[in-house]
C-alpha cells in the first residue's frame, strides 16, 4: 500500500503522475477544507502539502500523527509549528529561491501604482468621472530619484533593490546583518523610516517583526511616505497604519498581504489611496509552476530516503 499524501489545495502547473508512482495523491481543490474536515479527509496521511495560510500546529499534528512530512507550498513558515514538527520528528521543507523576482516585480509594482494613482484613476473612469482635463489633476508623486527604504534585505528586497537602481533610486535598507550590495546604505531601521520617501517591507513575520511598522514608528516616517507592504500582513499595525492614511502623514500605501487572509481591514477598502492586491506577489504562472516543483522534488526526495533539498531546521 503506498503512503498517503494529502494535498490542502491544488498545486498549479505540475503533473502529479511522478508522486502517484510512489504515494496515494489525495485531496487538492481551490478552496481549503475545515480543520474538522482536514483532519478527516487527511487521516492516515505520511506528507501534508499546506499553502502559507494553512495553520499546521500542534493540534494539528496530534490528529494527524501519521504525518511525518510537511511540505509547504511557500517560502515563509509562521503558519509552521516548528518547535512542534521538530519534536515529533516531522521533517519540514518549503519553496525558497524561485520568489524573489516576481514578489519584487509586484512589489515595485505598487510602488508605482500608489505613487502615482494608478488605481484611482482606473476607477475614476470607469466610474465616469473623467469629464474635464485639469493641470493640477490627481496628481501623484515622482518616483525616479528618490529615497527607498527597503525594510529586510534578503533575496526579495535585493531584487527590489535592483529594480530601484533602474529608477535612479537612492537606496536604504535595514536588516540584523550588513549585506555586500553596491550602491545600497544599511540604516537603522528608525533612521530609514525617517529619510525614505519610499518604504518596502520584506521581512518574514516573526515575533520580533510582528508590528514593526508600529504607530509609534509610522509617526517617526517622513511626511508623505509611500508604503508597500508584498511580507505578511502583521508585520504591520493596520489601526496606525490606516490612520495615517487618512490624515496624509502617509500618502499612500500598496498592499498584497493582510493580518486574516483572506479578510482585508475595514479600514482600508474606504481609502482611495491604497492599492489592495489579494497576496499576487509570487503570482505568475511561471514562478507558482517552479514552487510546485520545488514541493515535488522534495517529497520524492523524502519518500526515496533521500535527504531534502530545501529543509526548514
Amino acid at each position: 500500500m503506498k503512503p498517503i499524501l494529502y494535498l490542502v489545495r491544488d498545486l498549479p502547473g505540475q503533473d502529479l503522475a511522478p508522486l502517484r508512482e510512489v504515494l496515494d495523491v489525495r485531496g487538492g481543490g481551490t478552496s481549503a477544507p475545515s480543520r474538522e474536515e482536514l483532519v478527516r479527509a487527511a487521516r492516515g496521511a505520511a506528507v501534508l502539502v499546506p499553502t502559507y495560510i494553512d495553520r499546521v500546529d500542534a493540534a494539528l499534528l496530534d490528529a494527524l500523527p501519521t504525518v511525518r512530512h510537511v511540505a509547504s507550498y511557500g517560502v515563509g513558515v509562521n503558519h509552521l509549528d516548528l518547535e512542534a514538527c521538530r519534536a515529533r520528528g516531522v521533517v519540514v521543507t518549503n519553496t525558497p529561491g524561485v520568489l524573489a523576482n516576481a514578489t519584487a516585480d509586484h512589489a515595485m509594482a505598487l510602488l508605482l501604482a500608489a505613487a502615482r494613482r494608478v488605481a484611482e484613476g482606473d476607477r475614476l473612469i470607469r466610474a465616469g468621472g473623467w469629464r474635464a482635463v485639469d493641470p493640477a489633476f490627481l496628481l501623484g508623486t515622482e518616483v525616479t530619484g528618490k529615497t527607498v527604504g527597503i525594510v529586510g534585505f534578503g533575496q526579495i528586497g535585493q531584487a527590489l533593490a535592483r529594480r530601484a537602481r533602474g529608477f535612479d533610486m537612492r537606496i536604504l535598507y535595514a536588516t540584523p546583518r550588513a549585506v555586500d550590495f553596491p550602491g545600497a546604505t544599511r540604516a537603522p531601521l528608525d533612521a530609514l523610516l525617517a529619510e525614505s520617501d519610499f518604504v518596502t517591507l520584506h521581512t518574514p513575520l516573526t515575533k520580533e517583526t510582528e508590528n514593526l511598522l508600529s504607530r509609534e514608528r509610522i509617526r517617526g516616517m517622513k511626511a508623505g511616505v509611500v508604503v508597500v507592504n508584498t511580507a505578511r500582513g502583521a508585520v504591520v499595525d493596520d489601526a496606525a497604519l490606516a490612520e495615517a492614511l487618512r490624515s496624509g502623514q502617509v500618502a499612500a500605501a500598496g498592499l498584497d498581504v493582510f493580518r486574516d487572509e483572506p479578510r482585508v481591514p475595514e479600514a482600508y477598502l474606504g481609502l482611495e489611496n491604497v492599492v489592495l492586491t489579494p497576496h499576487l506577489g509570487s503570482g505568475t504562472r511561471e514562478t507558482r509552476a517552479a514552487m510546485a516543483r520545488l514541493v515535488l522534488e522534495d517529497v520524492l526526495r523524502v519518500a526515496r530516503g533521500e535527504p531534502p533539498r530545501h529543509p526548514v531546521p
